[in-house]
């Protein structure tokens, strides 16, 4: 018999790449590329870029080198990703997910710009949250919890009421230093000690209850 974790919160904090949008093909092209022009090795460059801006990235894997470069990278990549769609799908569970989210308090929170954001939700035919916290509305990427508290704050709701969503260590770093619990989705987070942890949103239940509050149920 499947066990059954239920956390409650007043809010829900979405996370997109690889949390309800599998991005992971054009993730791996782009970066592969950009391994390849660095000469670094693709399979370590792919270790670290999950859950960060690209900028973020570069700049933990080539720390001397010129912040104006990783920026100027960043732009381009940010590009190349937006007109890559191939291969970008929801994740299992993801529609069913967003659906039983709509009339509840949710934000997507991720490290994609607008326009990003807005090709892969498209691409993945997944509804764009009413509140989206983006690389633009953010000083600094994940691990750093500033998204997070940002899409509370917009929300409403203290950062202890929310629940992120999330696959990444830089991710679930981010919801645990924004003092909020994190489920981890697919088998990345497990190693992060999130709070909970499920293979894909299919294990995911919400419900909406009578005081306001919304029920989690995770299978286990």
């Amino acid at each position: 018999m499947t066990a059954t974790t239920t956390l409650t919160a007043r809010a829900l904090l979405l996370d997109m790449d690889s949390t309800i949008v599998n991005s992971e093909a054009v993730v791996e092209r782009c970066w592969r590329r950009w391994a390849a022009e660095q000469e670094l090795d693709a399979d370590e460059v792919l270790k670290v870029v999950h859950g960060r801006q690209g900028w973020a990235t570069m700049a933990a894997l080539l720390p001397d080198r010129p912040m104006e470069l990783n920026m100027a990278d960043n732009r381009r990549m940010l590009a190349q990703e937006t007109s890559d769609t191939d291969g970008v799908v929801p994740v299992p569970g993801a529609p069913a997910f967003m659906a039983a989210l709509a009339t509840l308090p949710h934000a997507l929170v991720t490290s994609a710009d607008i326009p990003l954001s807005d090709a892969r939700m498209g691409a993945a035919g997944l509804p764009m949250p009413a509140v989206r916290i983006t690389a633009e509305s953010v000083s600094a990427s994940k691990p750093d919890p500033e998204g997070f508290l940002k899409g509370a704050a917009e929300l409403g709701y203290a950062p202890e009421d929310c629940l992120v969503f999330e696959d990444s260590e830089a991710g679930i770093e981010a919801g645990r230093a924004a003092g909020m619990r994190v489920v981890g989705v697919g088998d990345r987070a497990a190693a992060f000690a999130p709070t909970a942890q499920v293979r894909d949103l299919t294990g995911i239940r919400v419900e909406a209850l009578p005081d306001g509050m919304i029920a989690v149920h995770i299978a286990g």
